[in-house]
């Protein structure tokens, strides 16, 4: 792969540092070995370190060497999945119940070795904030860092974000301009009825059948609510109630998750979910209350941006290996409220095929190492274009 010689002459140091990292890994707003870990490496690096946004936030500030001019942030997170690693490598995982399913380790790694690279020699204009990020997966870190004052304390023109993506080849990028990635919100509808006896139904208000109905009705919402080309998700993934064989119980908690690329969307999904619920609770005699939470926004890249992170990347790997047609995922990314703050762009980074075609979040996963220098590159690439003065 086409990368930077002096960042190629680093690839076992950076890979050192992702083992290291894959295999401590901690999850939302917990990461503070992890963040040492990242401000050790920045300190020794010769940058400035800024640290305790969203608790173990870090952020590494450099300047260039040829004058003033716009400041960008790269954002890399840093937080792992609450996952068991089925992985027999020597860095698997020392924390049960924890593991890196998701390439944080990777992406934290890849942006250190830029700003390992862009410290030596500073061979821009401006400046630039690297941006080492916690609980992306779930709990949005982004927001709260945001919330506390990131682009008030550290001022940027532009912020860029990277993932990486089993089934894209390594060596190749894929973006697109507009929605690449998906809103994320969450529901919890609770319905309760009359228990009673399995054996005598009829003296009671059966929570279980109007539960299960209601899971049948709420998939009509993308399917007859919602034109066909405009995308939505509505998917049930828990259902909790009873606890015997011969009772019917009163309570049952359904809960899921929508997705959507447009904020009328997720408005809409929002007020049918509890205009069913309250006519399947209606049907059937029971009472229901939904919690519906608003988590991550759709993740839109910006034109101008985006064409520049194309640029960037075609000049690395040719632009035969820089996608611009593949599909926006239903998946979601709290970057999105730093490209709601500011301009940017969202890229992907092949990591190749992984073994038993595993996606992310799959307790098999590994990122690929053999990416590294090319994050690396990217990233370093992106400032001195970025930044070119």
């Amino acid at each position: 792969m086409p990368i930077i010689n002096r960042i190629a002459e680093f690839q076992d140091d950076m890979t050192a540092w992702r083992r290291h990292i894959h295999q401590h890994p901690e999850t939302a707003f917990e990461e503070h070995q992890t963040s040492d870990y990242v401000a050790l490496r920045l300190h020794e690096f010769g940058i400035d370190v800024h640290r305790g946004l969203a608790g173990t936030g870090v952020v590494g500030s450099l300047k260039g060497n040829k004058g003033g001019g716009p400041a960008i942030g790269l954002r890399a997170d840093m937080d792992a999945l609450d996952i068991e690693e089925k992985n027999d490598v020597d860095y698997k995982s020392e924390n049960p119940g924890k593991m890196h399913a998701c390439g944080h380790d990777g992406h934290s790694t890849m942006l250190l070795g830029a700003a390992k690279y862009l410290a030596e020699t500073k061979n821009f204009a401006g400046t630039v904030h690297f941006i080492f990020q916690p609980a992306e997966e779930n709990e949005g870190g982004g927001r709260v860092m945001i919330e506390e004052g990131l682009f008030d304390k550290f001022p940027v023109d532009s912020v860029y974000g990277m993932h990486n993506m089993p089934g894209i080849p390594a060596g190749e990028f894929a973006i697109r301009p507009g929605p690449i990635m998906a809103s994320f919100d969450i529901f919890e509808i609770t319905l309760t009825g009359t228990g009673t006896h399995a054996a005598l139904p009829q003296l009671g208000r059966d929570s279980i059948v109007a539960g299960a109905q209601l899971v049948t009705a709420l998939q009509t919402i993308a399917s007859r609510t919602i034109g066909p080309f405009d995308a939505a998700v509505v998917s049930v993934t828990q259902i909790h109630g009873g606890d015997t064989w011969n009772v019917i119980p009163e309570e049952v908690v359904i809960r899921g998750t929508t997705r959507a690329f447009k904020e009328e969307t997720q408005t809409h999904m929002e007020a049918e979910i509890r205009r069913i619920t309250d006519g399947i609770a209606a049907t059937f005699g029971i009472d229901a209350k939904v919690h519906y939470e608003r988590r991550y926004p759709p993740t839109i890249n910006h034109p101008a941006e985006t064409d520049i992170t194309v640029q960037v990347a075609s000049e690395l790997v040719g632009s035969e290996l820089v996608s611009l047609d593949k599909d926006p995922m239903m998946g979601a990314e709290d970057f999105a409220f730093m490209l709601n703050e500011k301009p940017g762009a969202y890229m992907w980074i092949g990591n190749g095929p992984q073994a038993g075609g595993c996606m992310l979040h799959n307790p098999h996963y590994d990122f690929n190492d053999e990416v590294l220098p090319l994050g690396a590159s990217y990233w370093a690439k992106l400032v001195e274009t970025r930044l070119a003065g």
